[in-house]
């Protein structure tokens, strides 16, 4: 079945949160740490969802920052989600997707408007068509609710759309509700043995045009 609208998760699959490391350096915390705070932040966001329990991204994130900063380091820190740079071939990549005819969505566990300067300095906001985040449904990726929210956004079957992402977790919650899992894999890792392998794989974000139209997936 041809596919008609393309899912993209938004931190670290289009923004590259390496940038938020000289804001960690700016308040005495070590600047390699923001892998590991952004992986607690899913963490504990994952956990508040799989007891039937919601709290935003920000609260998350905030939280887990709080124990050892003041609050004004914390807004300095969380600040920078807005000034974010896309990955470079972002653009050029949404750009090639559109002209094929595609519908372009974002997907966050983030808030809406934590990435629409991002987008906007990127070139590439009217691309979108919908820019939706778990808050909508106050589920957090990869529980299904989001995926399913997505397609009624676009009134689409959600065998129709793609989702794309960088995370294992999220592409596996998409296929686990019915779309078609790529998995962008932008550090050339190996993909976890013990998921279902992605229905594409991709190291390039400007790969994806070429891979969609010339095999689409049934």
């Amino acid at each position: 079945m041809a596919l008609e609208a393309i899912v993209f998760d938004v931190n670290e699959t289009l923004t590259d949160i390496s940038a938020l490391r000289q804001r960690f350096a700016d308040v005495g915390l070590p600047p390699a740490s923001v892998d590991a705070w952004f992986a607690g932040v899913l963490r504990d966001g994952f956990a508040l969802t799989a007891v039937g329990e919601f709290r935003t991204f920000g609260e998350v994130a905030a939280g887990n920052l709080s124990a050892v900063l003041d609050s004004n380091q914390v807004a300095h820190i969380l600040s920078g989600f807005a000034e974010l740079p896309a990955h470079p071939d972002v653009p050029e990549a949404m750009r090639a997707l559109a002209q094929a005819g595609l519908r372009l969505v974002t997907l966050t566990n983030g808030s809406i408007a934590m990435s629409e300067t991002v987008f906007s300095r990127a070139g590439v906001l009217d691309l979108l068509e919908h820019r939706l985040s778990v808050e909508d449904v106050q589920r957090w990726k990869p529980a299904p609710e989001p995926y399913l929210h997505a397609a009624r956004a676009c009134g689409l079957p959600v065998d129709r759309m793609a989702m794309v992402a960088v995370h294992p977790w999220d592409v596996h919650g998409a296929q686990r509700a019915g779309m078609v899992g790529v998995w962008l894999n932008r550090t050339r890792s190996n993909y976890p043995p013990y998921l279902p392998e992605p229905g594409l794989v991709i190291n390039d974000l400007r790969d994806l045009t070429d891979a969609i139209t010339d095999e689409p997936p049934d």
